[in-house]
């Protein structure tokens, strides 16, 4: 282990910390037959960096992670790092069910230069909470910050706020994305690492639900990592801001046109009505998604052009 990490230590010591505000859980352009869009893709970093993203979220579910190549990574990652290194911080989803695997790509975000990893709950083996907890102790051991991303919707698995108290007091475990809808989530882990002896100012806590974003934010959380950023990354960078403020009629008067947004983007499974707006809009000139995915059925084009419109996108 200490190999590992002494082999990897240049590009450790170069980290961006993570911080509070928006990361846009980006999704990855591709072509009409499916290849990897690096012209777009570096078109779409310097938007968001042009629109005040605070953080970028790269090769999760979004970015359709699950079905690309390690070159094909190295090829996103390398992209993201000569684009934005530096300017901000760089989180990039290394998570899926086998730790050898998490392992071999966390590695490779280090080699890459990467600042973070977010790592999702192994999915569909449902493992205990003692499991869960030596998990994600593992990979922080390899040297990258993690983030933990609780989805337990998509994985079948929560990672109850006890156990993620219980390890966050690891140095290299400094967010939790919590994608439960549940605002309760921000009192009860802050409420656990208390009861832990873990101070709460050690763990960046980001909702993974733009629905209820704003009211996780104002209720102690330090940001989102978005769908809705795709399309809308100066709204959500702002409304980040006012909810972090505590002004709760500016967090209203920014959220209230995104609102129908944040659930029609989900009309069909994300991320394929987000990356049918991000052409929309056009940033990418192709919603092209590989399989077991499609593209955007026509029958959702109108709800879509709506939630879009009343969000003054187009």
């Amino acid at each position: 282990m200490f190999v590992l990490i002494k082999n990897h230590l240049p590009n450790i010591l170069k980290q961006t910390p993570m911080r509070q505000g928006s990361y846009v859980a980006l999704v990855t352009p591709m072509t009409p037959t499916g290849e990897i869009n690096i012209p777009e893709l570096r078109t779409l970093l310097q938007f968001h960096l042009e629109s005040g993203t605070d953080g970028l979220c790269i090769l999760g579910t979004t970015g359709e992670a699950a079905v690309m190549t390690m070159r094909e990574r190295k090829m996103i990652l390398d992209a993201a790092v000569e684009e934005v290194k530096g300017k901000i911080p760089i989180l990039v989803g290394t998570g899926t069910i086998d730790p050898e695997h998490v392992k071999e790509q966390t590695l490779q975000a280090i080699d890459c230069g990467c600042d973070a990893s977010l790592v999702v709950t192994p999915y569909y083996v449902k493992p205990p909470q003692r499991a869960l907890m030596q998990h994600f102790e593992t990979m922080a051991d390899l040297g990258l910050p993690v983030c933990i991303y609780n989805v337990p919707g998509r994985t079948g698995v929560d990672m109850l706020p006890e156990s993620i108290a219980k390890i966050a007091g690891h140095p290299n475990i400094v967010a939790v994305k919590e994608a439960t809808g549940d605002v309760t989530r921000v009192s009860k882990i802050h409420d656990a690492m208390t009861a832990n002896g873990v101070s709460t100012d050690s763990l960046l806590l980001f909702s993974g639900d733009d629905g209820s974003t704003d009211q996780f934010v104002l209720a102690g959380g330090d940001g989102c990592i978005s769908v809705t950023a795709n399309v809308a990354p100066s709204q959500m960078h702002q409304l980040m801001m006012a909810a972090l403020k505590k002004d709760k009629a500016e967090v209203e008067r920014i959220n209230a046109p995104l609102k129908t947004l944040h659930s029609d983007e989900f009309c069909e499974a994300n991320p394929i009505p987000i990356k049918w707006a991000v052409k929309r809009i056009g940033k990418i000139s192709c919603a092209y998604l590989r399989p077991p995915l499609d593209e955007l059925s026509p029958e959702f084009y109108e709800k879509m052009e709506g939630a879009m419109k009343t969000a003054r996108l187009i």
